[in-house]
């Protein structure tokens, strides 16, 4: 590989100071320009870091009379780890965010990812590193944090780069490592050649794994982030950073953060085998349990379990995971130190299709969202498949996600007749046919044939069937899962009125990262009234946010819990505030660990209030971007709220029976469609108080606007934020 300098700046190496490194790193690729700017008291009182540093910085720096549309030259990639990210004691301190104008969306999108960059970029230098412009060909970034130089390379041998992610990760992580120990110094970001064609683009993070002698990845999914960064002409950054010990975010008071990281790691340690089992079979486990509840994807949402099971299972359940991940496979943490280690690989997967047909690969995972959404979601009940697609979406860059319900909706769409094999190249895109899944897959990586136009997400497929082939729009929003244009992650809510609100509600789009409350609701029944529902809505958005601040992964903090959590009243004597759901004794020891490392003496209501902030202040960005009011977060496609079709009604007949003649109506002698019809309205309705109960509690108006006050309260009542809002107040 020659590699052509289009920019070098050299800059002095500091130590971190509670946390923090003082610095963010904003490179123009138009300019070819390199700059390094301070964090100020401000940024980090009020922005704390990770995604508050990330909408902070994209805020200042995308123009303010105009929409930015996600290919506009001034949108921007951001990623930051957070005070509390990097830390080696504490489990789950390896998560950084990436922020940027969602191709999907037209709005900001946050997507959270482990692997080693995040902190790797904080240790080499910089809090926040800020992408701007266009590159004329394309670029790698590299940043060296063991010599303290970071470099624009214009790449100019490019058969020498593999287009694949896979390959591409590993080709770098041997050039910029000088020998074979510092390969586990070299992170690498990178994306696949489906984000050229497609909006689901994804970015993967890597971090090199002894035990499996391979750069192995974990994936910014969502949104498209991948997307945005092919469209930057960027082909890979890449970090080197200095070596990595307990003391290198020299916290304000090391042995208190260490003694609170002990406790949490015993405990997990000790409870996981018991519980949920993450170190054997990662999030493996919920397939079955959500299978159980009736919540797990079946056939585009249609259905909440599987039809046949057999000796009390499904196929994917956990021994079926804990198999494939036996013997030379295995598990180890994306950061270091993290005992719930719940990142899995596949050694020895045997390609069954595409251009890698019949080789050997090692497979990233799967986890949840990639088994529900491409098995169970596709009629598809055999794990080789989702090995398969697992693969494949990672090396060519997509987001499984979107992936699995934007496929999902494309085969009920063939079922119903609105497609067929003309259209779709051939394909006989029935539930259950992986093969032509994957086929999809791969012409989204060439850019060709039907696939090109899946890729493009479920909001524009609605439109394009609907003009095109006839399809009746109505019919088409009410089962095509997407929202403010993001599909929908793998959870069934038609029972959920909380997690609908949950998904409806979301700043970003219909992603369970911020309000994941379906397992409390459904599975725990920890949130059973409708105020309880409408409170959580606050409390839990505003608390997942604080991980995405601080560099944190949110699972070590629910996914594993101690057992004297069930002596703690569902709700707050005094304060009647839901209390048990919260987990209390992990929310007190984060508080505690937080005021450690950066010396900020801090209850669990201030890390509330610095999520509320950012929260508010991200919504305020959407408002900014012509999203973010009343109108955005309501419509969702009726699926997400109850049954579309006579065959889903009757699929859980006697619970919607009952439920209609728990609202004083009398069913007999009407039709399933009759029936339909009522309880939609019903649910819409519910759906519609929800909406008013929860603008409520969060300080908003009936718009769904922050009011001025709210702003005010929060710190955040700047001039431009001020003439963004008052217009509708």
């Amino acid at each position: 590989m020659k590699m052509l300098n289009l920019a070098e700046k050299k800059y002095e190496l500091k130590k971190i100071a509670r946390g923090y490194t003082n610095r963010t790193l904003y490179i123009n690729l138009t300019k070819n320009e390199i700059l390094i700017k301070p964090v100020t008291n401000e940024m980090k009182d009020k922005f704390i870091g990770g995604k508050g540093f990330d909408l902070w910085l994209m805020w200042n720096a995308l123009p303010k009379d105009r929409i930015v549309k996600w290919d506009d030259p001034e949108n921007e990639i951001c990623i930051s780890s957070g005070p509390l990210g990097g830390n080696t004691f504490y489990p789950g301190s390896g998560k950084s965010i990436v922020t940027t104008i969602s191709p999907l969306t037209g709005i900001i999108i946050d997507s959270n990812v482990g692997g080693y960059f995040g902190p790797y970029l904080k240790f080499s230098g910089f809090d926040a590193l800020e992408i701007h412009g266009k590159a004329k060909q394309e670029i790698i970034i590299f940043i060296d944090g063991i010599n303290g130089i970071i470099r624009i390379e214009e790449i100019n041998d490019f058969e020498n780069l593999s287009n694949d992610s896979h390959l591409l990760t590993q080709q770098l992580t041997e050039k910029y490592a000088k020998d074979e120990n510092e390969k586990i110094q070299i992170s690498v970001v990178s994306t696949g050649s489906a984000s050229k064609h497609t909006k689901w683009g994804m970015l993967n993070f890597s971090w090199y794994s002894r035990k499996r002698k391979w750069a192995s990845c974990k994936q910014a999914g969502r949104g498209g982030v991948g997307t945005v960064f092919a469209d930057k002409n960027l082909k890979a950054l890449i970090c080197r950073s200095p070596k990595v010990d307990l003391e290198i975010n020299n916290p304000a008071d090391f042995d208190t953060a260490r003694k609170i990281g002990k406790k949490h790691n015993q405990e997990i340690i000790k409870y996981d085998p018991i519980q949920n089992e993450m170190r054997s079979v990662g999030t493996g486990h919920l397939p079955e349990i959500m299978n159980v509840y009736d919540l797990l994807p079946t056939e585009n949402f249609r259905f909440g379990s599987h039809k046949v099971i057999k000796d009390n299972k499904i196929p994917l359940n956990r021994e079926a995971w804990r198999k494939i991940f036996s013997g030379e496979s295995g598990s180890d943490g994306c950061w270091f130190g993290c005992t719930l280690s719940c990142s899995h690989y596949c050694r020895e997967h045997k390609v069954i299709t595409g251009p890698y047909k019949d080789q050997k690969v090692i497979v990233d995972g799967p986890d949840y969202e990639t088994i529900a959404g491409c098995g169970p979601n596709w009629g598809v009940w055999d794990p080789k498949w989702l090995l398969e697609t697992n693969f494949y979406c990672d090396t060519y860059g997509l987001d499984t996600i979107s992936v699995g319900t934007g496929i999902a909706f494309v085969m009920e769409c063939y079922e119903a007749g609105i497609l067929n094999k003309e259209i779709t190249s051939g394909l006989e895109l029935n539930f259950g046919n992986a093969f032509a899944a994957l086929e999809l897959i791969h012409q989204m990586a060439e850019g060709k044939g039907f696939g090109l136009i899946v890729g493009q997400g479920i909001h524009i497929m609605k439109n394009i069937f609907a003009e095109k082939y006839g399809a009746d729009p109505k019919f088409l929003h009410d089962i095509g899962m997407e929202h403010k244009g993001l599909e929908f992650s793998e959870y069934v809510t038609k029972e959920s009125l909380a997690q609908q609100g949950g998904y409806g509600l979301t700043l970003k789009g219909p992603q369970h990262d911020e309000a994941w409350l379906i397992f409390e609701d459904m599975v725990r029944k920890s949130i059973p009234t409708f105020e309880d529902k409408a409170k959580a809505l606050c409390w839990f958005p505003f608390w997942r946010t604080w991980f995405s601040l601080n560099g944190l992964c949110k699972l070590p903090w629910n996914d594993v819990q101690p057992p004297n959590n069930v002596e703690y009243p569902v709700r707050d004597p005094k304060t009647k505030e839901l209390l048990r759901a919260r987990i209390p004794n992990h929310v007190e020891w984060y508080s505690q660990y937080f005021s450690a490392v950066t010396g900020r003496k801090s209850t669990p209501k201030d890390l509330i209030r610095m999520s509320e902030r950012v929260y508010n202040f991200q919504r305020i960005f959407n408002i900014r971007q012509g999203k973010g009011l009343r109108e955005h977060d309501s419509n969702l496609p009726y699926r997400a709220v109850g049954p579309v079709t006579p065959t889903e009604y009757e699929s859980r007949l006697e619970r919607y029976d009952d439920q209609i003649k728990d609202i004083g109506i009398n069913i007999k002698g009407k039709t399933t469609e009759e029936k339909i019809r009522i309880l939609r309205e019903y649910r819409e309705k519910q759906y519609e108080m929800l909406q008013d109960a929860v603008y409520k509690h969060r300080g908003w108006n009936n718009k769904g606007c922050p009011t001025i006050e709210k702003a005010k309260e929060l710190g955040i009542a700047f001039d431009d934020v001020i003439s963004v809002i008052l217009p509708y107040q």
